[in-house]
């Protein structure tokens, strides 16, 4: 009798929800990743997904090991994101575990893998399924400068209404972001 070939299993794909902490109302995202998604390319599918431009440092905690990119000689040690899988630091849905972007506006952003699915091959994974709200611009200050900003251009009257549009442009809403755009900026990550 003949052996049956083996069919590659497929790999799980990730549900996460992304929220940006201390933002209120919140701005998050909900994501698809493949199962074998090492943080290091995480890392950019956040940065993509919440509308970042990776100007800036950033790390990962799980379970109290910090993740990101080691720099020879520094001081400061973390574990090497390329080298860690998402299945292997969230082996189980509900894990939980932060991301942080840029250390001077120390952006933290609170991730959930909410379920773990099945593959579905007619999709190009990652993938943005939904979310809200615009990513603060950055370098604004973080969480208290982006307070003070958002009044300043909901203000005509205030004295740097002008000059925030200015350096964030005048089509600026914080209330939308482009899940298509985002889509498309995901799909060239590799």
């Amino acid at each position: 009798m003949p052996k049956k070939k083996k069919t590659p299993k497929s790999k799980p794909i990730y549900q996460l929800k992304i929220i940006l902490a201390d933002i209120d109302p919140p701005i998050w995202r909900r994501v698809q990743v493949r199962e074998n998604t090492t943080l290091k390319k995480l890392h950019l599918i956040i940065q993509a997904a919440m509308g970042w431009e990776n100007d800036h440092m950033h790390q990962f905690e799980i379970d109290g090991v910090e993740y990101g990119e080691p720099v020879p000689g520094d001081m400061y040690y973390v574990e090497d994101e390329a080298k860690v899988t998402l299945k292997t630091v969230a082996p189980k849905s509900r894990k939980r575990f932060q991301y942080e972007y840029d250390f001077g506006d120390s952006w933290v952003h609170d991730i959930k893998v909410e379920k773990i699915l099945p593959l579905d091959p007619e999709v190009k994974y990652p993938l943005l399924l939904e979310g809200e709200r615009a990513c603060p611009p950055e370098d604004v200050g973080g969480v208290w400068g982006y307070e003070e900003f958002l009044e300043a251009i909901g203000d005509p009257k205030h004295s740097e209404h002008d000059e925030y549009l200015e350096w964030v442009g005048e089509d600026f809403d914080p209330e939308v972001f482009d899940i298509e755009k985002i889509n498309l900026w995901l799909k060239k990550i590799k």
